[in-house]
């Protein structure tokens, strides 16, 4: 096996985490609002700033609102109209998930958006973490055109989810970039890397009751990836 480089990716959930991100050696954010609903779509100012701000990728979160997954027209229709709106300011990936009502993969819906954020890559995101008929459902998502799984494994974090994160990292064979996230620190980033193998990981690196990135944190998972 090839010894890529292990990457990390921080949700950040304003400004001043992504610059933290990018100055502690992150090598991605994930831009997002709104922490207690999960993160929504961020705002587009923020964003601005933030492109202007950051030399390393950037990826941004599309999702109109906090609980589940399925959305009506009008939020579908502003999915879009907020993928446009981002990819004229050059954002490197989008974030967002749909899901029918009874949470099985929304084909028709998730290929709509993937193709217009087309040529910019897309991650599905936590839904994934609901979804039904998990290894079936990671087929759609590569057969749909995703480039990346952000997931807990179906578990509460990471941790409950290991031993479905190292069957998706197998059976995705390297068709898709499976990325652990969700409840995912420095405590417990060896013990996950040496049973999942994946090649990117995700986390806020928050450490407190705050909303900003902790330093120490990604410079602490940066280290164990290495």
């Amino acid at each position: 096996m090839s010894m890529k480089n292990k990457n990390l990716e921080i949700a950040c959930f304003n400004l001043e985490s992504a610059i933290i991100a990018q100055k502690f050696g992150a090598d991605r954010v994930e831009l997002c609002d709104n922490m207690k609903a999960g993160g929504t779509t961020p705002d587009f100012e923020v964003v601005r700033k933030a492109r202007a701000a950051l030399h390393i990728k950037m990826n941004v979160m599309i999702r109109p609102r906090g609980g589940d997954f399925v959305y009506n027209d009008a939020e579908f229709e502003q999915m879009k109209s907020e993928i446009l709106q981002f990819k004229r300011i050059n954002v490197d990936g989008f974030v967002f998930g749909i899901l029918n009502v009874d949470n099985s993969f929304d084909a028709k819906r998730n290929k709509e958006l993937v193709d217009l954020a087309n040529p910019i890559p897309c991650t599905f995101h936590r839904a994934f973490d609901i979804v039904l008929n998990v290894y079936e459902s990671l087929e759609s998502v590569i057969d749909c055109g995703f480039k990346t799984v952000l997931t807990s494994g179906q578990g509460k974090n990471v941790m409950e989810g290991i031993a479905v994160l190292e069957n998706l990292v197998k059976k995705a064979n390297g068709r898709i970039e499976i990325m652990p996230g969700g409840g995912l620190r420095s405590s417990n980033i060896v013990m996950l890397d040496q049973k999942v193998k994946a090649f990117f990981y995700h986390s806020s690196a928050i450490t407190d009751s705050s909303e900003i990135a902790s330093e120490n944190e990604i410079k602490k998972i940066k280290y164990y990836l290495y």
